[in-house]
């Protein structure tokens, strides 16, 4: 399966103003690529916000001051609603600060566009259940990760630097 194969149904919110910020068709490719023989079919947001929205979701929903370049929030099925509710394709929700994106693929000596499709990467298969909590589970998803984003034409994300933004060790 290509990812031309998955079916995406995405709601795109931009809510900030930002330079450089990639095409609704960009992000479309970049989340379809992660759903690829993952997912036939998928719901998602993405809500690109500014940094004050940044901060205050980082801070209500993971306790951590300031912003930080992306949160995934999987869908949960609500309580009383079988799990296997048929035409339920909604993945969850990604939030990508623009200007921690910006900021971030400065520091690190990447094109925003290779960062961008990164993050998109990366919060999508955080929807679908990978993680990088552990070293095992880290090393897997960012396997996963460079395949997906080599596919794509970018190089792999993890050869540039760390930056202060990034909490995977969190």
């Amino acid at each position: 399966m290509t990812h031309q194969d998955t079916h995406l149904d995405l709601d795109l919110q931009v809510a900030c103003e930002a330079p450089g910020l990639p095409e609704e068709a960009q992000l479309r490719a970049w989340a379809a690529a992660a759903l690829a023989g993952r997912r036939e079919a998928a719901e998602l947001t993405i809500r690109v916000v500014d940094e004050a929205e940044g901060t205050e979701l980082n801070q209500r929903y993971r306790g951590r001051p300031g912003p930080t370049n992306v949160l995934s929030f999987p869908f949960e099925i609500p309580a009383g609603l079988p799990a296997d509710a048929a035409g339920l394709d909604l993945i969850g929700d990604l939030v990508i600060c623009a200007p921690v994106v910006a900021r971030e693929a400065a520091d690190q000596g990447k094109p925003e566009p290779a960062h961008w499709a990164h993050l998109i990467v990366h919060g999508t298969l955080h929807l679908l259940g990978y993680d990088h909590i552990t070293d095992p589970d880290a090393a897997a998803m960012e396997a996963v990760e460079t395949a997906i984003l080599a596919g794509l034409g970018f190089p792999s994300p993890y050869e540039a630097p760390e930056s202060p933004y990034d909490q995977r060790s969190i």
